[in-house]
């Protein structure tokens, strides 16, 4: 019987004693969570749309307390997310110069060239594979892969097959941006209102075979604008956007392009009533 207790006895020895280690070493090197953390999933709005750089709501809320996102970073939120999450972190969030989607494409229905009939997978990720069914290789498919995606409901298909921003929506969260397959859309300031809607880089007699409204790299935005705001990029236009501070400057493109490639947001803003 002693022969049986004493091997008991010093396994159940050795049982308490790694107990009581796991006991101290798990209190020693613990991982206290700030309780801000908790405060700040609280008031962000949760849908890890990823447009912070963070890959969801909870890291952002980590990361701001470490000091690797500012206060006013989830884009989604908008000022009052924060504000809130400044007054949490006991900082002021420094707001305003809001932002809104744009899309940089003119090619809908009656605009740009098809020049297939697709009846496979009804995406645009899908459609752009094949090469797509537009004589423009850049233009927009119009199967509502952003429409989709957008999680405010800020994006909705036009009958003329080409995606229309809800400016009261759009919070600048960029998902749009990752999702279309041709990188039609750009984030700019509110303050903005006039911006080049074409992503072609094609040349001149290209573009007019395939679309009436697209740029056809004539520079001659480049001539009417100031301080170099405006520079061509191979055939395609580029608006510098750090080197405007007045809409005014492109007022001249808009007014002088042959195309009437350059737009204005306002413009845009009846079809929500339609």
């Amino acid at each position: 019987m002693a022969s049986i207790l004493i091997p008991v006895g010093i396994l159940g020895g050795i049982a308490l004693f790694f107990g009581i280690f796991l006991v101290i070493s798990a209190e020693k090197f613990k991982v206290t969570m700030d309780e801000r953390v908790e405060k700040l999933i609280d008031v962000l709005p949760g849908i890890d749309c990823g447009a912070c750089g963070a890959p969801g709501c909870s890291a952002f809320a980590e990361g701001v307390t470490k000091g690797e996102y500012p206060v006013n970073g989830c884009k989604a939120g908008g000022e009052e997310v924060a504000t809130a999450v400044a007054e949490i972190m006991g900082v002021e969030a420094e707001v305003g110069g809001e932002e809104v989607a744009v899309l940089r494409c003119l090619g809908g229905t009656d605009v740009a060239k098809r020049v297939a009939d697709y009846n496979g997978i009804k995406t645009c990720a899908a459609l752009h594979l094949l090469g797509g069914d537009k004589g423009c290789q850049y233009g927009c498919l119009g199967l509502n892969d952003c429409v989709e995606a957008c999680p405010f409901d800020a994006l909705v298909m036009g009958e003329d097959g080409l995606p229309y921003v809800i400016e009261e929506r759009c919070t600048a969260c960029g998902v749009c941006v990752g999702t279309c397959p041709r990188e039609l859309f750009e984030i700019i300031s509110k303050k903005q209102d006039i911006y080049l809607a074409c992503r072609s880089y094609d040349d001149a007699k290209t573009v007019k075979q395939v679309c009436s409204r697209g740029c056809i790299g004539c520079s001659l935005c480049t001539r009417v604008t100031l301080g170099e705001t405006v520079t061509m990029d191979g055939n395609l236009a580029s608006v510098h956007w750090d080197k405007i501070d007045d809409n005014s400057i492109l007022k001249p493109a808009l007014e002088k392009c042959p195309t009437k490639t350059y737009i204005k947001r306002s413009e845009l803003r009846g079809f929500k009533n339609a």
